[in-house]
């Protein structure tokens, strides 16, 4: 009589019962990443039937954009201390450095 093996017990692919809930968790974080951080720009359906090796570069590369994103603000909040702003923090305009930046464009406008 011949033993039919169950195939969830086979590693055939590298996948055993106790890492497929681990790398299932990894995939769907992935997608998540994906589908969260491109702002509309993919949905679901796209990124689960997405050959695997361009869903880890999309990752990638999203994760790279923003990264330097990060990194710009931040030099952006150090380096540019002696700036100026346009708006008091309660909202109101700062009308003296209005005035000292608009300066420059006075008279130079196309609008007739």
């Amino acid at each position: 009589m011949r033993r039919l093996l169950c195939l969830l017990g086979l590693t055939f692919f590298g996948l055993t019962p106790n890492s497929a809930p681990e790398f299932r968790k990894s995939l769907f974080q992935q997608i998540h990443s994906i589908v969260f951080h491109g702002k509309g720009g993919y949905d679901f359906g796209t990124i689960y039937n997405m050959p695997i090796w361009l869903r880890k570069f999309t990752l990638f590369e999203l994760n790279n954009f923003y990264t330097e994103q990060n990194e710009q603000r931040e030099n952006a909040k150090k380096g540019n201390k002696n700036a100026t702003n346009m708006v008091n923090p309660d909202g109101t305009v700062n009308t003296p450095a209005f005035l000292a930046a608009s300066k420059p464009y006075k008279g130079k406008t196309d609008y007739k």
